[in-house]
């Protein structure tokens, strides 16, 4: 009997999925080769980007009927399912703590093993074989081809649970990231859902896209017979690489012209990374635990002095380091001082003026100006919110 073929089948869903697989290996690539020194954890992020890709294009062949002309690529990307959620957990762990653990590997052991035992049973089977499991996926109305395989049906119980054991490491290493970001959310004194502007702000939105992700996948699996609703799943996939690129796009370099200048005017400069990482320690203690930012004369030289470092380097550590001026930098300690008083119910009877001299401003319509930068709201506003 010879394989049946079908018209390749051409709509929204089929251009929106291919495009993504085109944009993931571009995103994926940037991550992969920006992955050296300090920024370790694009390792994990561009491997999870290139994973998705390949998903994106496994399901693309499926969806179109292309993968009637490529039957032994059917099913190429199952190891890829228990990989993701692994991969996902250990970017958002890693950037967070700045620590990779030789153990933390360990967590794409079961991808591993899935893969050998693709190699071993599945991959070497033939294309009468591939051809039954594509149209049981896509095409269950079609007639099966009279096949055989190798290997006793034992030998395929994980092949037969490769969705049940994709959405147990979904939802397993889903929680475990929620459970790890709530709890670097605490450490920083910040509610999980905070609009204030945070480094964990990016990693809490690409986890909460992550958990859409989870949830689609349970609602489409428990939905659809066999695989007719990957191409709902990919669907969604592809906009977590566009959402991705949108972000990259947007802290590209070639829109912060401050930036470029900042390298060039410190291109020259002797301040090596052992004096970065003590003065950024002393500079998280002087800030939190002294609070020498409510001091109305606050300044960088006497910041600098207190460091024992010269302004030009605490400039260009807070330049290259935080990404900051020394006046946003500034303010963003004072507003967020300046928002716990107007949480604070014991604070009511203090007026906006007096909350604003007590986190060092001198001047009301200053301490406006940065507050509604920062938050989006007017220190008035806040408060009222605060209260409901």
């Amino acid at each position: 009997m010879t394989p049946a073929t079908l018209p390749v089948r051409a709509d929204l869903f089929s251009v929106f999925i291919l495009l993504g697989f085109v944009q993931g290996l571009i995103l994926a690539y940037f991550f992969l080769s920006h992955s050296g020194g300090d920024k370790r954890p694009n390792l994990f992020l561009g491997g999870l980007i290139l994973g998705m890709s390949v998903l994106l294009g496994d399901v693309w062949l499926g969806y179109t009927n292309y993968m009637f002309r490529v039957l032994w690529l059917v099913d190429f990307s199952e190891p890829i399912n228990l990989l993701l959620a692994p991969l996902a957990f250990l970017y958002i762990k890693i950037s967070i703590t700045q620590r990779e653990e030789k153990a933390n590997w360990l967590h794409l052991l079961p991808a591993i093993i899935y893969f050998l035992y693709m190699c071993v049973l599945i991959y070497p089977q033939g294309n009468a074989y591939k051809y039954n499991c594509n149209i049981s996926a896509y095409h269950p109305e079609m007639e099966m081809m009279v096949s055989s395989r190798y290997g006793s049906d034992w030998m395929f119980f994980l092949k037969d649970r490769i969705t049940d054991l994709t959405a147990l490491s979904m939802v397993m290493y889903n929680l475990a990231g929620l459970y790890f970001l709530g709890n670097a959310f605490k450490k920083e004194r910040l509610s999980f859902f905070t609009r204030e502007k945070s480094a964990l702000s990016w990693y809490r939105n690409f986890h909460l896209e992550l958990t859409a992700l989870v949830i689609i996948y349970l609602i489409v699996r428990l939905s659809f017979p066999h695989d007719l609703g990957d191409h709902i799943i990919a669907a969604f996939i592809a906009f977590i690489i566009y959402a991705t690129s949108f972000t990259v796009l947007r802290r590209s370099l070639f829109f912060q012209d401050n930036n470029v200048r900042s390298a060039r005017k410190y291109e020259k400069s002797s301040l090596t990374q052992e004096i970065r990482f003590t003065t950024l320690k002393k500079l998280d203690d002087l800030m939190n635990s002294e609070k020498v930012f409510l001091d109305p004369g606050f300044s960088l030289p006497m910041l600098a002095k207190r460091l024992g470092i010269s302004t030009h380097h605490l400039s260009q550590i807070l330049n290259e380091e935080l990404g900051q001026s020394f006046f946003d930098f500034v303010a963003n300690y004072r507003i967020n001082e300046a928002q716990k008083l107007l949480r604070d119910e014991g604070s009511n009877f203090i007026k906006i003026e007096e909350i604003a001299q007590m986190v060092g401003y001198n001047s009301k319509s200053a301490f406006n100006t940065s507050f509604r930068k920062l938050t989006g709201y007017t220190p008035s506003e806040f408060k009222k919110n605060a209260v409901k």
